[in-house]
């Protein structure tokens, strides 16, 4: 039996915190995020009042977070955070068919980048276990499938083994959740056993993709997909057994060690050798911490910047067989308006607007929604738009990043998929649940500096 969470509405529904993904430290929030939240929570008091809810109706109400997004847009103006707005009518903090008409949504929406998170990684008293990732996932989210993936590790101390996923795969279609959620194989090629146990990854678990990390080795040491001795013997199996998909995190360094292999350098290399395979850029190469603004080959050497040029380097072209992926980028960019402006725009430019893959790093997160709800009301200014020939965020365009995009690489018929949807024991529960829904509004990772460092010593062999 799940609890009722937050009775008396002091959490709101778009969460501006410090939340880590256990990658790198928590980042404080800036004095605009700050009085971002505080407006929110004023305004969630007036507005629930105008409507004769109270705060928890109204916070879990698509007007709830309306009225939030309203409050971050007063905050960040006032900031000089105006690259970017959530693009709602003032109405809509009170308005709920005029909050749906921008809030909710219809999309397929893919998230090619999920975690599934033991219980021992959570703080007491957090929600955990299968059935609250069903739930933060598949109930108080729009998400319709989910590629559930990993993180480095030793083999012999894996936060989450291939087994571990599996049981939360099979539990899901034991729900007639058919192909709600699919597999990552794990594989860094300068670990001993990893190529060779890609074979069973293949053909025991139905792995549909490969997740790597080049700034990882197990002495500490990184490599690139480009390096003869490691990463093209991997690339070289991948395409024997068949699974020509690989997803490798770039960005969100994990300190000095190695910091070389987590910028794109080799990426753009590797696509040009290997035009059959394709390259999922996981995070986009985003540095936590680091603004992005207009690119400019001369000015930066990482974050957005290093993929972009990786890129035009070696004469790979947008929509080719590059995708840029956006978990914890897009909820690291929801703070601020100016860099998920920029990051966007060069992205869909210069990636190509068929090639920019949803992904969340969820249930580090909590529920996605909120991430979902504030893509589907950004907007990049006019101004930005004209200066550098970024794209108008349009409904057309959104629905590619939230899922369209992401079938192509991964050879998904949405048709079939949405049909199998439709009448599965996981939609039937959705259309229930939300006639009362129940989220719990909360983040599970690390937030501070003390839960990170303790993250890390739980699984020592985890990133850094």
């Amino acid at each position: 039996m799940i609890r009722d969470f937050d009775p008396e509405g002091t959490r709101l529904p778009i969460k501006l915190d410090s939340t880590s993904n256990g990658e790198f430290p928590p980042i404080p929030l800036s004095r605009t995020n700050r009085s971002a939240n505080r407006l929110a929570q004023e305004w969630a008091t007036r507005d629930a009042t105008r409507r004769g809810w109270s705060r928890r109706a109204f916070l879990t109400s698509v007007c709830g977070a309306a009225s939030t997004l309203l409050a971050f847009n007063v905050a960040n103006a006032a900031a000089g955070q105006d690259g970017g707005v959530f693009a709602l009518a003032d109405a809509a903090a009170v308005d709920p068919e005029l909050a749906a008409q921008k809030l909710a949504g219809t999309e397929f929406i893919f998230d090619v980048q999920g975690h599934f998170i033991g219980e021992a990684a959570l703080q007491p008293g957090d929600p955990r276990g299968q059935q609250h990732f069903i739930k933060d996932v598949f109930l108080d989210s729009d998400t319709d499938m989910m590629v559930l993936s990993f993180v480095p590790s030793r083999r012999d101390s894996e936060p989450l083994t291939i087994q571990e996923a599996d049981a939360v795969r099979q539990l899901i279609e034991e729900m007639e959740g058919n192909h709600r959620l699919l597999l990552h194989g794990r594989v860094n090629p300068n670990q001993a056993g990893d190529l060779e146990g890609m074979d069973e990854l293949a053909e025991r678990w139905g792995v549909v993709a490969w997740k790597t990390y080049t700034q990882w080795g197990p002495d500490g040491r990184g490599y690139f997909l480009s390096d003869a001795e490691t990463g093209l013997p991997f690339i070289e199996k991948a395409r024997h057994l068949g699974v020509k998909v690989i997803c490798v995190h770039k960005g969100v360094p994990f300190g000095r060690r190695s910091y070389e292999h987590s910028l794109c350098d080799d990426i753009g290399v590797v696509a040009k050798m290997y035009p059959d395979v394709d390259f999922i850029v996981y995070h986009s190469g985003w540095v936590p911490g680091q603004p992005e603004v207009a690119y400019n080959p001369g000015l930066r050497r990482d974050g957005v910047d290093s993929l972009i040029r990786s890129l035009i380097d070696n004469d790979v072209p947008p929509n080719s067989n590059v995708y840029a992926e956006l978990g914890s980028t897009w909820r690291g960019w929801m703070r601020e308006p100016n860099s998920a402006a920029h990051g966007l725009g060069k992205l869909l430019t210069y990636v190509g607007e068929n090639n920019v893959l949803w992904g969340t790093d969820s249930v580090w997160y909590g529920s996605p929604q909120d991430q979902i709800q504030t893509f589907r009301v950004f907007q990049i200014s006019p101004e930005l738009q004209e200066q550098y020939g970024y794209p108008v965020l349009t409904p057309e365009l959104r629905a590619k990043v939230f899922g369209l995009n992401a079938t192509k690489p991964y050879r998904i018929s949405v048709a079939e998929v949405m049909k199998r949807a439709s009448l599965d024991a996981i939609t039937q529960q959705r259309l229930a649940y939300r006639d009362r829904p129940n989220p719990h509004f909360l983040t599970l990772g690390p937030k501070t500096q003390r839960e990170f460092w303790q993250l890390r010593r739980l699984h020592g062999a985890a990133p850094g």
